[in-house]
């Protein structure tokens, strides 16, 4: 009886040895994703993803923003043009409102990197690339308004002015009552979610847009709510059930002998 037990738990552990090998390699597969492990996203080359993690720097190390000078790892700015619209033919009583054009705008185009929460920044990391993308929930780490320059009096705005990167242009229409200047940055981390293309360049592991696509980078993201993976479960369960069944099997086994 000892010996039929046995070989039934022996044969039970030898059904479930390839099971429990594939929800390793699976579980190991999905904790590498959430790591940011560069070695397991490259092998999802091509493929749409979203990953969450913490800004690091790029290749290059920290960047500063243009405008403020304020350490970062992505920057962007813009200059509004604040103007008293032409009213041609003004009625009586009217209410002359104030409009305003964007007449410049600039955003980085440097790598920069995110990592799994709790890992240094100098670690092995994915890379983004922001080219075209504007992300949402920058820190908004400057907001300047300047009067329009006078004749022979220097104005607050040069100090800012030959800062602005990019061409300035638009059409200057109205009467102008000041420049507003605003600058975003993503600091060093700052938590971070983007969603692009996983790409492969040089080795490192990128994340872009696709073509003809796009890339979102969501900035001060909530920690997510902590949960056990179902498949980190599944392959728990599986490795215990298959410890005892050949334990239990070789045991009975060697009894009935």
């Amino acid at each position: 009886m000892l010996l039929v037990i046995g070989s039934a738990l022996l044969v039970v552990a030898v059904v479930l040895l390839p099971l429990t090998v594939f929800a390793l390699l699976r579980w190991l597969r999905q904790r590498g994703l959430a790591q940011l492990r560069p070695g397991s996203l490259a092998a999802r080359k091509g493929r749409r993803v979203t990953l969450t993690g913490v800004a690091a720097p790029g290749p290059g190390g920290p960047i500063a923003s243009n405008l403020a000078g304020a350490e970062c790892v992505w920057h962007g700015h813009e200059v509004l043009r604040h103007y008293w619209p032409l009213n041609r033919d003004p009625g009586e009583g009217s209410v002359r409102e104030r409009a305003c054009d964007s007449i410049a705008d600039h955003a980085s185009e440097d790598l920069f990197g995110i990592v799994a929460e709790g890992r240094s920044g100098d670690a092995d990391r994915v890379f983004v690339d922001p080219t075209g993308a504007a992300p949402q929930g920058a820190e908004l780490c400057l907001k300047r308004l300047v009067g329009r320059p006078q004749p022979g009096v220097a104005s607050p705005a040069d100090d800012l002015l030959p800062r602005v990167r990019g061409r300035i242009s638009g059409v200057f229409r109205g009467e102008t009552i000041e420049f507003e200047y605003r600058e975003w940055v993503i600091r060093p981390g700052a938590r971070v979610r983007v969603t692009g293309q996983l790409q492969v360049r040089g080795g490192r592991v990128v994340l872009a847009a696709s073509e003809g696509g796009t890339l979102g980078i969501e900035h001060g993201v909530g920690e997510q709510p902590v949960r056990v993976s179902p498949r980190r479960t599944e392959a728990l369960v599986l490795t215990a059930v298959l410890v005892v069944c050949s334990v239990a099997g070789a045991v009975l086994t060697a009894l009935a002998v």
